[in-house]
């Protein structure tokens, strides 16, 4: 006779507060994905220029409140840029490959979810600013501008890249700004040093998405130079280096800045291998690349700081 047996599921069901919590963790990740804090990448490219920019106007000796309220606004302002460019991006990044999983591309994130995510970062940002100088703070709203603007500007203009590198660079003059009253004339150039190195790398960025770009209609400066993007890409790169080497000399550096600009260009040669086939993953990796680009020139400023203290006066 047949022996059966009823295996019975003796776990107990999951608790109300057990659900709801999960939903709320699940929430939260949603909003730090969409935000991009999980990739600091984004924030460490927009950063560096600031930080060369606070060290300079400090003389190396940066104001405690300034570097803090920078260091924090940047964080909050690329995170609130990430935001809206993923709600103007709704209908586009669902046939993306690299963005399909976003979490308003994949409805798990509603459109209002994240708008109110969005004007929680812009209220973080701007509670930061209103503790500088008037000036700096007029200045903050050109960049909030800039930065919300960017997104729909890939719609219409064909070089969206350098855009984007006026939008992350404009912390730059502010830096000054909220330092020294004022905006010598080597805060202009790291401005638009800041502007050369956003179109290097969001490029490289551009070309992992080249192909469904194109589908969809979407500007960017990787459509426009073609075959042509990597011969653009590495005159940018040497009109980069030949820009700070312009910073050095207005500020009467010396070797140590000379030697972190030798350390970008040996990482910017080596971008220009990882993105000799074009392939989606190694472009990605030329664009990661530029993290230790910025932070061999930070090393270059503060090594020279460290070696020539107090001979160093900021050039007007």
């Amino acid at each position: 006779m047949a022996n059966h047996s009823v295996e019975l599921d003796l776990t107990p069901p999951a608790s109300g507060a057990r659900l709801t919590a999960k939903r709320y963790a699940r929430r939260l990740r949603d909003l730090i994905e969409v935000a991009r804090l999980h990739r600091p990448i984004g924030i460490w490219l927009l950063l560096w220029p600031v930080l060369w920019a606070i060290w300079i106007a400090g003389g190396s000796h940066p104001s405690p409140k300034v570097l803090v309220i920078f260091v924090l606004g940047t964080v909050a302002m690329r995170s609130a840029g990430c935001v809206i460019n993923d709600l103007a991006d709704r209908d586009f990044d669902p046939f993306v490959k690299r963005t399909r999983d976003r979490p308003i591309a994949s409805r798990r994130l509603a459109p209002y979810e994240a708008l109110a995510w969005f004007l929680v970062l812009i209220g973080i940002a701007l509670a930061l600013v209103l503790q500088l100088d008037e000036k700096t703070i007029r200045m903050s709203v050109i960049g909030a501008v800039l930065a919300v603007s960017y997104p729909f500007f890939k719609r219409f203009f064909p070089l969206p890249q350098f855009y984007l590198g006026v939008a992350f660079s404009w912390g730059v003059p502010m830096v000054f700004m909220a330092q020294l009253g004022e905006i010598p004339r080597v805060a202009w150039i790291i401005f638009f040093a800041g502007i050369i190195w956003a179109a290097i790398y969001d490029t490289m960025y551009a070309m992992v998405d080249r192909d469904d770009d194109l589908k969809i209609g979407v500007k960017s400066s990787a459509i426009v130079f073609g075959d042509m993007d990597k011969l653009i890409i590495g005159t940018l790169q040497a009109l980069m280096l030949f820009t700070l080497y312009l910073v050095g000399t207005n500020m009467e550096f010396g070797y140590w800045y000379n030697a972190g600009l030798v350390g970008a260009a040996v990482f910017f040669a080596w971008q220009q291998w990882l993105i000799r086939y074009r392939t989606p993953a190694d472009c990605f990796r030329g664009f990661l690349n530029n993290h230790y680009v910025g932070l061999s020139v930070f090393i270059g400023i503060l090594l020279e700081y460290a070696f020539r203290p107090g001979e160093l006066i900021l050039g007007q």
